[in-house]
This record gives C-alpha cells, structure tokens and sequence, in this order.
C-alpha cells in the first residue's frame, strides 16, 4: 500500500525540506515499487497542484519540494544490484556515495559528483560531471537503459533500441518526460584513484585562472579537477584532482604540475578507493544550505573568462566559485547522441551567493555572457529563459517534439519544464 505522509505525521519533518530549501507540501509519496509510482502519479494528478519528484538526494537546484503540492519521493527506491560483470541496476533513491562504496567491493565505479549525498535520480537525468568525467564521460554516457513512468501512468523500458527517444530524452532531461524507477549502467573497472587535495593562495586570480584551465585542458585524460575559490581581497581556492587509475608512477607525474602553480600553500596526494572520494554524509535535510547559484559551461578559461571571474571574486556580493572540468571523454560524444548536448566546454563555473539579489545577478553577468551553455542541477535561478541555454536549438526542438508526445498535458513542469518561454531570448 502507498505511503502517504501528511504535516501531521511524524515522519512529515524529515521528508518536507530539501538540502537548500525548506517546503511545507500538501502530501509526500513514498513508493517502495515501480508500480506504486504508478499509483503515486495517479494520485497527485487526481488531487491537482504542483508535483515534484525528488530522488533522494540533496541537489542545489532544490526544485524537488515545494508548498501546498505533491512530491513524490523515490528514496525507498534506492536497490543497487549487479547484474553482470559491469552491468548494475540503481534505484533514483540511491545515493551516489553508497553507490562508490557497493560497487568498490566488485572492483567497479561509475564517475559521480563530489559530493556523495546526490541522488542517482536526479543526477542519472540531468547530466554527471564527475571526478572522473574526462576519463569516463558524464555518468549519463554510461547508462544503458532505464524503467520509466510517463505521464499516462505506463511503464517503460527504455534503451537505444527501446523506445529510443525517450531513452535520448531521459539523459538530459529526464524530468520532463517521466519518472524513472531504475536505472542499468555500465561501470567501469576503476575501483581506485588517485586523489590529490591541493590548497593555493590566489594573489593574481585571473593570472591563476588562466594557468589553471590550461593546465587541465592539457592533462592527461585520466585528470578530472573541480576548484573551490572563496572570495575575497586575497582568494582561497582548494582543488579536488582526481587521477582515474592505480598507476602510482603515472599519477605522481600527472600531478606533479598542480603543485607547481603559483600561490600553493599546501597538498597530500594518496591513492584510495573511489569510494572515498565523494563526500558523504548521510545528514538530514533541513533546507540548511540557502546559497543561491548561478551557473554556466566555458569553452575555455581563456584570459576574458579568468578575468571576469577574478572581478566576480573581488566584487563582495559573491561567497564563491566553483569551477569543474569537463572536456576529454565527455566531448567524444556527439552533441546529438543525448539531450544533454554541450560536448565542447571544458568546465562547468558556478558562483554561489548568500542569497538571490540584483547585486549578484549583475555581478554575474559579464561572466555569464562569456558562457556557451548551462548545466541545469546547478542553477538556482527560475527564469524559463534558460532553458534555452541548457538545450541547444536542434536539442530543444527534439524534446519538445518528445514531450508534446509523451506529456503533452505538462504533468512534468516544476523541474525546468522545456515546453517554456514562449519568448525564447537568452538571457
């Protein structure tokens, strides 16, 4: 039978907040199967309202609550069993971190985020740049089929040759055309990392910048490298660099240049599992995180990029900037192959502020018009203008056409519904 959890219920606490927001929803669903999706989908369209689907986990877009309305949660969907050699299948309500840390034992990993508290739903739908993306692709590029929900309640199986637009659809914008109750993928037999921590003062951000992206752009294909830069007269950064193999030798000489850019105050490098290179905390949500974000894909950081990053970064309304890399294996993929269509960027930048205000919109701006695309789970911001910067023409005018099809009442609209603006001027 359908759990249904309401305000009056002890576990209603628990389950209204997401990791940076705060809801106060009518009624959160919690199926256990993929046929009591069904059911949970029938009821929310009976009863009316906003409808969010949330995975499981935290994400910072934070559109997976809401108030007044339905959310229905896949957490109890969270299995994670192999099916084969490399083969698994993951529940949405699975966390990427128990994921790291069930696969390890098989000798496998599948590239994630940085953080392990991510859901597999909404991350499996959306994109993936992981700490291992410039070896392994973007996590999308390694599923091979799903079960799906589509809006008239039927179940589906989809893959490259099961219903095949969907299957193009859900890796990339999954939210508007479903939901999906699992997910197979193909690991990869990269059980152990090296992993680098590597703390740099940034006297010339912009000079930084530049070296930076050159640098990762010209790495080895098994370097992926997310940089954390807090802001400020005399910026802080600390990187993440990840080297996808075993091969200490081979690591040790990949890693070596990383330490030789200006302003590193200090480092540890070690090889450990891939388990222990997302964080994860298992903490509750309580919409602690309040930050507010702006995000967009770079080409390059070319010397206009870095400087325009480097005057956000003195500005004072921003908090910080993350940059991670793309590029390598993620732009092997033809642009058309999937809906997430940017296989040209080399990195994914996100300011992040205490707080929406027009001081930070505009701090943003002159880096946001030297951004080529969007990568929407990090983007906090509602305008529906964006979406015509997270799906290119070609890209939009397919899923559109997908999801007249398949939802053509807008029953998947709370998650950047693509049916929007009517107005289409990026901004």
């Amino acid at each position: 039978m359908l759990d249904i959890v309401r305000a009056a219920d002890p576990d209603y606490a628990s389950l209204q907040h997401v990791y940076g927001a705060t809801g106060a929803p009518a009624a959160i669903l919690r199926p256990r199967t993929a046929e009591e999706v069904v059911q949970a989908l029938a009821a929310a369209q009976e009863t009316g309202g906003e409808l969010a689907i949330r995975s499981g986990g935290h994400g910072i877009s934070s559109i997976s609550t809401n108030v007044g309305g339905t959310v229905i949660d896949l957490g109890r969907l969270d299995g994670i069993t192999r099916l084969s050699d490399t083969m698994v299948r993951l529940g949405p309500g699975a966390h990427w971190g128990h994921v790291a840390q069930e696969l390890y034992p098989w000798g496998l990993a599948i590239s994630s985020g940085d953080s392990g508290d991510v859901g597999v739903g909404g991350l499996g739908t959306t994109g993936g740049i992981g700490l291992m993306g410039r070896s392994h692709g973007l996590t999308i590029d390694r599923l091979r089929s799903a079960q799906l929900v589509t809006a008239d309640g039927a179940l589906h199986r989809v893959s490259a040759s099961e219903e095949p637009d969907l299957f193009w659809a859900v890796r990339g914008a999954g939210a508007n055309v479903g939901i999906v109750t699992s997910f197979e993928f193909e690991a990869a037999a990269t059980p152990v990392v090296a992993q680098a921590t590597i703390v740099y003062q940034l006297n010339d951000a912009a000079e930084f910048l530049e070296r930076w992206g050159d640098l990762v752009e010209h790495s080895p294909r098994e370097i992926s490298a997310f940089l954390y830069i807090g802001a400020g007269a005399v910026p802080f950064a600390q990187a993440t660099v990840v080297f996808a193999s075993d091969d200490a030798d081979a690591a040790r000489v990949a890693l070596a240049p990383f330490t030789e850019l200006p302003g590193m105050t200090g480092q540890r490098a070690q090889i450990v599992p891939y388990a222990a290179v997302p964080l994860t905390t298992d903490a509750p949500h309580t919409g602690q995180q309040r930050a507010f974000t702006h995000t967009g894909l770079a080409d390059h950081l070319d010397r206009d990029v870095s400087r325009g990053l480097g005057q956000l970064l003195a500005e004072g309304s921003t908090q910080m900037v993350q940059i991670r890399s793309a590029g390598g294996a993620i732009n092997d993929v033809p642009p058309d192959a999937t809906a997430y269509a940017h296989r040209h960027q080399n990195f994914s930048v996100t300011a992040i502020a205490a707080g929406d205000s027009p001081r930070f919109a505009a701090a943003w701006e002159p880096v946001h018009a030297l951004m080529t695309g969007m990568y929407l789970s990090f983007e906090s911001g509602r305008d529906p203008g964006r979406i015509v910067e997270a799906f290119p023409p070609d890209t939009l005018s397919r899923l559109r056409a997908i999801k007249a099809e398949w939802d053509p009442a807008g029953v998947f609209s709370q998650n950047f519904d693509v049916t929007r603006p009517s107005s289409e001027t990026a901004l």
